[in-house]
């Protein structure tokens, strides 16, 4: 899958792995990375790439929800909402994460909401970019 036409470039430089630091281009991110307890860290304050892909794939799906809704005439709720759940353990070849968002379309009808999260699912480029790769739990609740 090529991309047709790139509209929007991120930039963000990391330093020092899971005990390091992560700032944007434009300096707007600049985020401590630490290392969690489960993980072997000494659980100090500051966050890790599960958090940030976590985040990362909550807010971009919700866009890929409001895109969705307004393509197909569906009306997304002001409040839309999405708990992001990353997991990380060991696969055969190191490191695997999965995936799981749980969807709060509130005052949408749960055979709308289906639809409108299965399009959204299509669409987002983060389920683009694990589809067949990791494993993407999607649960409206």
């Amino acid at each position: 899958m090529s991309i047709q036409q790139v509209l929007y470039r991120a930039n963000a430089k990391s330093t020092g792995g899971r005990e390091g630091r992560a700032v944007s281009s434009d300096g707007v991110l600049d985020v401590k990375l630490t290392t969690p307890k489960e993980l072997g860290g000494a659980g100090a304050v500051g966050t890790n790439p599960e958090q940030l892909f976590a985040a990362g794939y909550s807010a971009c799906f919700i866009g890929a929800l409001k895109f969705v809704g307004g393509r197909d005439k569906i009306a997304v709720p002001a409040d839309v909402a999405i708990d992001a759940t990353v997991g990380i353990g060991a696969i055969e070849t190191g490191f695997g994460i999965e995936v799981e968002l749980k969807i709060s379309l509130p005052g949408v009808a749960r055979d709308v909401a289906e639809k409108l999260v299965a399009a959204a699912h299509i669409v987002c480029p983060y389920s683009n970019a694990t589809r067949g790769n990791i494993d993407v739990t999607l649960t409206i609740v």
